[in-house]
């Protein structure tokens, strides 16, 4: 697996569909995607995300230059951290470690290109999957926002859960 950016026109057919239902998109994407996800849209929610915060859209291929994942990535300069947003993987291919490949690479690109002090993510406790995804990749939680957010008659509480760059001295 490696990563590159993702490139709108080559690659939102290939992801477009990962979502399927509307809670899990939800649970995905906390409705700052509109559902169901179409093409202008997508666009528009990424051009304003890299506007606002300078944030950059990577896909996840495999050797055979398949698209198995896709997140963005966020760096904020003034506290050296990175947020990793929208985070998925091909529902095709779950259960596979491709999430937890994906995870390290780009947690390796924050610590050794952007150098980058930590790497965190929210995620909504409720998605166990993603949970327990995000804690095979090393992430640990740091707290947690109860009724964070609101999805139809439910209240899901905000988990944020991160990864410290552990100095090596020699």
């Amino acid at each position: 697996m490696r990563l590159r950016p993702y490139i709108h026109d080559k690659d939102f057919d290939s992801i477009k569909n990962w979502m399927p239902e509307e809670r899990a998109h939800a649970m995905w994407c906390a409705n700052i995607i509109p559902y169901p996800m179409e093409k202008d849209g997508f666009a528009e929610v990424m051009s304003s995300a890299f506007d606002r915060f300078g944030d950059t859209p990577f896909v996840a291929i495999s050797d055979a230059g398949e698209i198995e994942g896709f997140f963005l990535y966020s760096l904020n300069y003034e506290t050296n951290e990175v947020l990793l947003k929208f985070v998925m993987v091909d529902p095709a291919k779950r259960g596979k470690g491709l999430g937890k490949e994906m995870l390290g690479l780009a947690v390796k690109y924050a610590f050794e290109i952007s150098h980058a002090d930590l790497v965190h993510l929210n995620v909504f406790p409720e998605n166990t999957g993603a949970k327990k995804c995000y804690e095979g990749a090393g992430f640990v939680e740091r707290d947690t926002t109860p009724e964070a957010f609101t999805y139809k008659d439910e209240k899901w509480g905000r988990t944020n859960m991160a990864i410290r760059k552990v100095a090596i001295h020699s």
